[in-house]
């Protein structure tokens, strides 16, 4: 072999190194990825089952239903649209009726409700996801009062005019 065949040998198998390694970060992320979705968002474009996503929103008044064990039941809402949401683990504390929440899981095929395995809660009257707060104040249903940011409590209900009672 000359010099020249194996230096285009040591740079093909770079490349091909490279390209190997590129095509694995890119199935890696593939698999990991997970649209975030409002429930109204869900009534235009329908997801898959057993795609994984993010639904956010507010909880939705009266909805919470605890089952056998550790399993939870509610609805997730954004005003416009509705959810049922299962999930089995521990909830966070600040988890309830009227909060910001951001679940993460599939829908089940046979159910036709989402089976969430992570469920993140608002950790203070200040914050709400950036996700979920940017779709509440595109609908309207977000209001900035004086001790922060705060969803308006009609948002849970079904009241879209934002305003508080």
């Amino acid at each position: 072999m000359t010099r020249k065949q194996k230096r285009l040998a040591i740079i093909g198998g770079g490349m091909s190194f490279i390209v190997a390694a590129v095509l694995l970060v890119m199935f890696a992320f593939g698999q990991s990825i997970a649209y975030f979705y409002m429930p109204a968002d869900l009534e235009k474009t329908p997801v898959n089952p057993g795609t994984r996503i993010r639904l956010g929103g507010l909880v939705a008044e009266g909805s919470i239903k605890r089952g056998e064990g550790r399993t939870v039941s509610f609805t997730v809402t954004d005003g416009e649209a509705k959810v049922p949401v299962s999930y089995t683990g521990i909830l966070p504390d600040l988890f309830r009726e009227g909060q910001g929440v951001v679940t993460e899981g599939m829908f089940d095929a046979a159910t036709h409700g989402f089976v969430a395995d992570s469920v993140l809660a608002k950790h203070d009257e200040n914050y709400m996801p950036k996700e979920v707060a940017d779709r509440l104040k595109d609908k309207g249903l977000w209001q900035q009062g004086a001790e922060g940011a705060a969803p308006a409590a009609s948002a849970a209900s079904g009241d879209k005019t934002g305003a508080t009672k």
